[in-house]
């Protein structure tokens, strides 16, 4: 979605732009996530604003190319104490963080979706600013779009090697002015050195999907719990933090062991998006664990309700990850920059640092 966003908006600059892909198909981490905008998860200041103005260009490229989204908006829930006094901590926060939310009670937390069980919930955050869309429909519909802007998409067609200004692939060579780097997770193909010196690791997320749900039945709100509050960098200026980990850690060790946390949302079909965890290092497992789904699933349906609990789908995808900052922005020769490294906020921060890019690259 980084090299998509890029493409778009050097495109729409009125800049000649071609567009390698490597594989046949879109297939990465782009493909396999929950389709969430989420600005209420980035740490406040140049990270949330990036988020928002990210939101903003997502949603004028979605109009303009009439690919689906959905203005949800988010709700986190809270069924513990400690949960309850982040959540209005955070609430207090807010304004002069520059976060546009509100704490729920539980009766209003009732009104704005039917998918919550109301056993033992103590109220929710309810924030606006969040979108879904479905990974699939946009990342596989968006190249027509750059295509009808005039861009020269070119899939099946790794990048083998850059020289400015000649850019070398296994079918032909091209002469650029610029070319920026959105290589995910692959390490290997280009610049291999700087990549190794980078601190960039890969994570990979266990995620699941449920049949379309009967009818015109709706999730609403995309959806978050308890264990989000300790995963989301919006969330660490809570003083509060600290005893609901502490709780966490003691009563859900498994849940720390795999760094999960439970996220909700629904895709253009009416299907269920269930996940997920995370899995660190230079080489994660290929073979998923049973186990992580489970305690996945054992914890949604503790304040999630649904008309099909059936699943349709298991995956896992891989992303690039810093452990230490929100992406990785590297030039390492003149007109060449590399993007990458934006963790689980790709489709977050696409548009936003896609624009970022191209002011400071001057295009």
């Amino acid at each position: 979605m980084l090299g998509l966003a890029h493409a778009y908006l050097a495109a729409k600059q009125g800049r000649s732009v071609v567009l390698f892909e490597r594989g046949v198909r879109a297939a990465g981490a782009s493909l396999r996530n929950f389709g969430m905008i989420w600005p209420i998860g980035q740490p406040a200041g140049e990270m949330h604003e990036m988020a928002l103005r990210s939101r903003a260009l997502w949603i004028e490229a979605l109009s303009e190319a009439k690919l689906p989204s959905r203005p949800t908006g988010s709700l986190h829930l809270a069924h513990y104490q400690d949960e309850l006094d982040v959540l209005r901590e955070f609430t207090e926060l807010a304004p002069g963080l520059g976060y546009a939310c509100e704490l729920l009670s539980p009766e209003t937390v009732m009104t704005r979706t039917n998918a919550v069980r109301p056993d033992g919930l103590l109220g929710g955050l309810w924030s606006d600013t969040e979108l879904t869309i479905d990974p699939r429909r946009v990342v596989g519909g968006f190249p027509a779009v750059l295509t009808a802007l005039g861009v020269e998409v070119r899939f099946g067609c790794p990048v083998i090697g850059i020289d400015l200004p000649i850019v070398e692939t296994p079918l032909g060579r091209w002469e650029v002015d610029a070319v920026i780097v959105c290589s995910g997770d692959d390490f290997e193909t280009l610049y291999p050195d700087v990549f190794a010196s980078s601190g960039l690791t890969r994570c990979k997320l266990q995620m699941m999907r449920t049949i379309p749900q009967p009818g015109d039945w709706l999730l609403g709100p995309a959806l978050a719990a308890g264990l989000t509050l300790r995963f989301y960098k919006s969330f660490r200026a809570c003083t509060t933090l600290g005893l609901l980990r502490a709780r966490i850690a003691k009563d859900k060790p498994a849940y720390d062991r795999w760094e999960i946390h439970t996220l909700v949302s629904q895709t253009a079909d009416g299907a269920i998006t269930l996940g997920d965890s995370h899995e660190y290092g230079p080489s994660p497992a290929v073979f998923d664990r049973t186990e992580i789904d489970e305690l996945i699933l054992d914890e949604v349906r503790t304040y999630l309700r649904l008309p099909d609990w059936r699943l349709a789908e298991r995956w896992h995808g891989v992303y690039a990850v810093h452990p230490d900052r929100s992406y990785l922005v590297s030039e390492p020769s003149p007109g060449v920059r590399i993007v990458t490294g934006v963790g689980g906020a790709g489709m977050t921060l696409a548009f936003g640092l896609a624009d970022r890019s191209l002011t400071e690259l001057r295009l």
